[in-house]
């Protein structure tokens, strides 16, 4: 049997080098207050004797957790997945771990994940809702509570809300732009639900595109719906049996555009060949295999670092912050320049 030994506090490591508990605590915090030779003793005593700071008692004074909750909609695509990384990183540099959920885009998960990440006493909460998500009143809880609050990428219709979100319309407006260009007339749009900012602002992106150009929106090549794989191979099979295809399609998220590929390629559509599809995300996994789509850039990595950056402001300053919005700019990537590039 492992004979358990009692653990190592702050006493024992006051009385082997004989300086007092304060000393202790302000030197494995890095105080300015102690010595560069007191601090490097200090900590190289506690890594030899195994020292684990008692993080729930240094909560309780502090009345922080240090911690910050996370919902996302899904994980399963590069997109969320590279906020998540992200954001991540941004809090390890910041002494914060995060707690991550994920809702599955279903509103009722969404609110039993921030629920329970209240009753964990984080110190705030980063959320992009689900696309079902019309139900403001737990957000409105979240700041009755005082908790503080962030919203990435997907952004509800609140004032005074701080969000981080990309240039949604001005992205799609680009993409349309750029088929116009080329000679398209045959133009769809596969977008979301457009009671989500991202599936609103890409529509509006799009139509305002095609009046500037004098296109004619055709509603058979237009379709309102979710954001995964199986709402682009939904809206494709249907495009398909109302005759006439496009020669242009704007996809609303890469996993859509996904969707759409595996319906033409049962239906017998080349694509690129017979359409070409453009997209929000990157699509650009691995640098050998050859990209099938267009894709409008979000920045990632910016999006979470922005996101946790916004939250510690708040944390660290509860009276002088007031909300902000940030909008990060887009870039149009295509499929000969991505495939030029990695060739």
């Amino acid at each position: 049997m492992v004979k358990k030994t009692q653990p190592i506090k702050l006493e024992d490591l006051a009385r082997q080098l004989n300086v007092s508990k304060v000393t202790i605590s302000k030197a494995l915090r890095g105080h300015p207050d102690i010595s560069f030779a007191t601090t490097a003793k200090v900590k190289a005593l506690a890594e030899e004797l195994g020292y684990m700071p008692n993080i729930m008692a240094r909560n309780l004074s502090s009345r922080r957790s240090n911690t910050i909750g996370l919902v996302v909609p899904k994980i399963a695509h590069v997109f969320f997945a590279s906020i998540i990384e992200a954001i991540y990183d941004a809090a390890f540099e910041n002494n914060y771990e995060i707690v991550l959920t994920v809702s599955q885009e279903q509103a009722y998960r969404e609110k039993k994940h921030i629920l329970s990440l209240l009753s964990m006493r984080v110190d705030g909460l980063i959320i992009s809702i689900t696309e079902e998500t019309t139900d403001l009143s737990i957000f409105e809880k979240v700041l009755a509570h005082g908790v503080r609050l962030v919203f990435l990428d997907r952004v509800p219709d609140m004032p005074n809300i701080s969000s981080v979100t990309v240039n949604d319309k001005a992205g799609a407006f680009a993409a349309i732009e750029y088929a116009v260009k080329k000679g398209y007339k045959k133009i769809a749009h596969i977008g979301g639900y457009q009671n989500i900012n991202i599936g609103r602002d890409r529509f509006n992106g799009f139509r305002d595109a095609m009046s500037k150009h004098k296109i004619p929106i055709k509603p058979k090549w237009i379709s309102e719906g979710g954001f995964s794989e199986e709402d682009g191979y939904k809206a494709f099979k249907e495009m398909y049996k109302k005759g006439e295809l496009p020669e242009y399609i704007l996809a609303v998220t890469y996993p859509v555009a996904l969707g759409i590929y595996d319906a033409a390629v049962e239906l017998g559509v080349n694509i690129p060949g017979d359409i070409e599809i453009t997209c929000f995300g990157n699509t650009t996994f691995n640098k050998n295999i050859p990209s099938l789509f267009n894709f409008v850039h979000q920045s990632t990595k910016e999006l979470g670092t922005q996101a946790v950056k916004m939250m510690i402001d708040q944390i660290n300053n509860p009276k002088d912050f007031s909300p902000q919005k940030v909008v990060l700019d887009t870039e149009l990537f295509l499929v000969d320049k991505i495939a030029s590039k990695t060739a």
